[in-house]
């Protein structure tokens, strides 16, 4: 096991106006569990490629435990990949996948037999030893795959996006075993994913990239609580966060027609006093009329144990705040209300998040 460390990493691609990921500055604890997160071209793989060895810098360096590995070839920095596509060769059974590495080392056959069989052991693999990749689902091919990780010992586990050929009840179900599996094995793992809920379910940390920039890196719950910007707030959490157009009055925090009462931060926001207003959709609740901003119901999403309503602004807000500008709410299931109603929100007292409006960064 290692420590990971990015110091100041950059890639560029030729024929780019911007770096794939620029100044790349990240410590990852032994044993540390680390997701990557953000959107499409944010630079999340580009980065475990880097780490991996796949992808030469253009500037920085990276650092597995002591050792500077920049300029080493992938075999030598001691890590195992989990692709995206499994990567099985189909000729060979579940156990030749997994001991392949090790017999290319020359590592003897009774030992490569051992630890095939105590990794299959872990994956719940014995019964499979003996099939080809063509006779499995993709639930135990992705296994496969983890099991040839398992079987090198490595010091740190690198993972580009393994679920995403799964369905969904399947990707549930096999993260939690992946998460399970690395606690238990306690390897430092890196691991990309453009699933915000993948990544805050599984990660002990998880940092979120946007454009080729680390954004914020925390654990999850202080990433919900309390996201460094406007980006991480709308990314992370589902459904989003409502962010909202909004401006400081005598009374206090004006949206639309509501005003809410809330203390001026001390820091400067902006030139004319302009902010964006964020609450997650939990941190609204059904008022009386007159009370709070109106708000027309477009679509009702009914979830069982929730209900979420998405609605627009209705009144005199329906011309204030523009129309790109809907809202979330959740509701009580038992009583959601029909399409087309009208109804009153109020945000709760001290749930509401604000950033400044021209730069985005988070104003306490």
């Amino acid at each position: 096991m290692a420590t990971v460390s990015f110091e100041e990493a950059t890639r560029i691609y030729s024929k780019t106006d911007r770096p794939a990921v620029d100044r790349l500055t990240l410590e990852i604890a032994d044993g540390e569990f680390l997701v990557l997160v953000g959107p499409s071209g944010c630079g999340k793989s580009t980065s475990l490629r880097m780490l991996a060895g796949l992808e030469d810098l253009d500037e920085g360096v990276i650092r597995i435990g002591a050792r500077d590995v920049t300029d080493l070839a992938p075999k030598e920095r001691d890590i195992a990949m989990v692709f995206q596509n499994y990567a099985l060769y189909p000729h060979m059974s579940v156990a030749e996948n997994m001991g392949f590495a090790l017999k290319i080392a020359r590592v003897p056959g009774a030992e490569i037999r051992t630890r095939v069989a105590e990794a299959a052991k872990i994956l719940d693999l014995q019964l499979l030893l003996d099939r080809k990749p063509g006779q499995l689902s993709g639930g135990q091919r992705q296994r496969v795959a983890m099991g040839r990780a398992i079987v090198r010992s490595p010091q740190v586990f690198l993972m580009d996006e393994p679920l995403s050929n799964l369905d969904a009840k399947l990707r549930v179900s096999t993260r939690t075993q992946i998460a399970a599996l690395q606690r238990r094995l306690e390897v430092t793992t890196v691991y990309v994913t453009h699933d915000q809920a993948e990544a805050m379910t599984m990660g002990d940390r998880v940092a979120v990239l946007k454009d080729g920039l680390l954004q914020q890196v925390d654990t999850p719950r202080e990433l919900y609580a309390r996201p460094a910007n406007a980006f991480v707030a709308g990314f992370i959490g589902s459904p989003a966060m409502n962010l909202l157009p909004a401006a400081w009055t005598n009374s206090g925090l004006q949206i639309g027609s509501a005003i809410i009462p809330a203390p001026r931060p001390a820091a400067a926001v902006g030139t004319s006093g302009s902010v964006t207003a964020g609450f997650r959709p939990e941190s609204l609740q059904v008022v009386d009329s007159g009370d709070g901003f109106a708000v027309t119901v477009n679509v009702v999403e009914e979830l069982g144990s929730d209900a979420f309503v998405y609605a627009s602004f209705a009144g005199n807000d329906a011309e204030t705040i523009s129309t790109g500008h809907d809202v979330v709410a959740r509701v009580d299931p038992r009583v959601a209300p029909a399409k087309g109603a009208t109804l009153h929100l109020r945000v709760r007292p001290g749930e509401l998040h604000l950033f400044d409006a021209q730069t985005g960064a988070r104003v306490d």
